[in-house]
């Protein structure tokens, strides 16, 4: 056998095993990538929509809350006036019985 035939057989043989070994590889990459456009299907088509809904509807509810917070505040501020004034006449109602 000559040096030449030695070569190409060598280089046969690592063709093969590269071969072997890539072919798993790129698979793989191929069903990565399948799954990757499923994932991305999923998001362009659900969850942006989905997340798009919840930011239309939110920001609404954000901002009464937001302008509606000081009433709110004013409200407990009455509440708590309320509640020692109620204490104060319960008690002088007391004391007159």
């Amino acid at each position: 056998m000559t040096d030449n035939e030695l070569l190409l057989a060598i280089s046969d043989m690592m063709d093969k095993k590269l071969d072997a070994r890539l072919t798993p590889m790129e698979n793989d990459i191929k069903s990565i990538k399948l799954e990757q456009r499923r994932i991305d299907s999923i998001i362009e088509n659900e969850i942006r929509s989905d997340i798009k809904l919840l930011a239309e509807n939110y920001v609404p509810a954000a901002k009464r809350y937001e302008k509606e917070s000081s009433k709110i505040e004013a409200i407990q501020d009455d509440i708590e006036i309320m509640k020692k004034v109620i204490q104060e006449h319960s008690q002088k109602l007391q004391n007159i019985s």
